[in-house]
C-alpha cells in the first residue's frame, strides 16, 4: 500500500456505459426474464471496428502475427503491427491486407520500451481513427544465464522489454481507451500484456525472465483496480510451452535428436502449444465477450501450472 496516507486511488472521471446507464429491459418469455446480454454477438465478427495495437508482431513464429491475424479476420476495423525488428512487418502487412482487405494495416519499428515511441503510436491510433480498443503489450525476449551468471545490465534490459513495456502501454492506451466519440459513445478498452507461466510459477524460466512476467501479472491486476469504473479491461496471457521463434532452438534440437514427441511431456495434453491457440484467448480478451474478465493472470500452458510437477507414467 502507499506509504503516504495523502495517496488515493479515485474512480475515473469518465465512466463506463454500464455505469451510466440503468441495463435494460431484456423482457420475458413466458412469464421469465430473457437473459440479459451485456456484451454484442458472439458469432460472426468479434471486435467489429476496433482499433488495436501489437506489439512483438516481427516474428513470423510469434503470437504477435497470429494475434494480429485473428484480430484481423474478426473484424477490426485497424490493426498497428509493431516490433523492434521490422524484418517481416512489411511481409505480415501484404499477407494480412491479401486475406482481410477491408482491414488497415499499420507498421510501426520501435523498441516497446521507448516511451515516446509508445505514445506517438497511440497518439497516431487516436488522431486517425479517434479511438483505441486494444493494446496487446506482446513485445519480450528471454535468456538462457542462472542468476549469479547474469548482471545488472542484463537484468535491467530484461525488465525494460518484458515488463517497462506493459507498464508504457497501459499509461498511454488508457488515456486513449478514455475517448469518446460518436461512434464510441462511452470509454472502454482492452489492455492485454503478455506474462507467461513462468511469472506465476516458479522453475519455469530464468530468474530475469521469471521476474519480468511476475512484474506483468502484477501490472495488469493493480492497473485494474486504478482504472476502476472506467470500462477499461487489464488482463496478462501466461503462455506455456508454445513454438515461437523464442522457443524454436528448443524445437529445432529436439527433432534433430528424434525426441520431438516429449516438448510438452509435463502438462496434462502432453505437447507444446501454437500461436494461433494464445492468439484465440488474446482475441477473447480483446473482445466484449470478455467484458467481466478484469485483473486477472490467464494460463493458456496445456495444464502445466494446474498441478505439481510429476514423472510422466507416475501417478499424478
Amino acid at each position: 500500500m502507499p506509504t503516504d496516507p495523502k495517496v488515493r486511488i479515485k474512480p475515473s472521471p469518465a465512466l463506463s456505459k454500464e455505469l451510466s446507464e440503468p441495463l435494460s429491459d431484456p423482457g420475458t418469455f413466458e412469464n421469465i426474464p430473457k437473459i440479459r446480454q451485456i456484451a454484442g454477438d458472439s458469432v460472426g465478427q468479434r471486435v467489429k471496428d476496433k482499433v488495436v495495437i501489437i506489439t512483438g508482431a516481427n516474428s513470423p513464429l510469434g503470437i504477435g502475427r497470429a494475434s494480429a491475424h485473428q484480430f484481423a479476420r474478426n473484424g477490426a476495423r485497424a490493426i498497428y503491427i509493431c516490433d523492434f525488428d521490422s524484418t517481416h512487418l512489411e511481409t505480415h502487412k501484404r499477407e494480412i491486407a491479401s486475406l482481410y482487405p477491408s482491414v488497415d494495416i499499420h507498421t510501426r519499428q520501435f523498441d516497446a520500451g521507448d516511451e515516446e515511441a509508445v505514445k506517438s503510436v497511440v497518439q497516431d491510433a487516436v488522431d486517425k481513427y479517434g479511438r483505441l480498443d486494444v493494446f496487446f503489450a506482446n513485445a519480450g525476449i528471454s535468456s538462457a544465464k542462472v542468476f549469479w551468471e547474469e548482471d545488472s545490465e542484463g537484468f535491467m534490459k530484461m525488465m525494460k522489454t518484458n515488463a517497462l513495456s506493459v507498464f508504457l502501454a497501459a499509461k498511454y492506451a488508457s488515456r486513449a481507451m478514455l475517448k469518446t466519440s460518436e461512434g464510441k459513445k462511452y470509454p472502454s478498452g482492452s489492455i492485454i500484456g503478455t506474462a507467461s507461466v513462468a511469472g506465476i510459477r516458479s522453475n519455469a524460466g530464468p530468474t530475469d525472465y521469471s521476474a519480468s512476467k511476475a512484474a506483468v501479472v502484477s501490472l495488469m491486476q493493480t492497473c485494474a483496480y486504478q482504472l476502476v469504473g472506467s470500462g477499461i479491461r487489464c488482463n496478462a496471457i501466461c503462455p506455456g510451452l508454445i513454438e515461437t521463434g523464442m522457443t524454436k532452438t528448443t524445437y529445432d534440437a529436439a527433432r534433430a535428436r528424434g525426441t520431438e514427441g516429449k516438448i510438452g511431456q509435463l502438462n496434462p495434453l502432453r505437447r507444446g502449444g501454437q500461436p494461433d491457440e494464445i492468439a484465440r484467448a488474446v482475441l477473447f480478451l480483446g473482445s466484449d465477450e470478455s467484458s467481466y474478465v478484469n485483473g486477472q493472470a490467464w494460463a493458456v500452458d496445456g495444464g502445466l501450472s494446474a498441478g505439481h510437477p510429476f514423472v510422466p507414467g507416475k501417478l499424478a
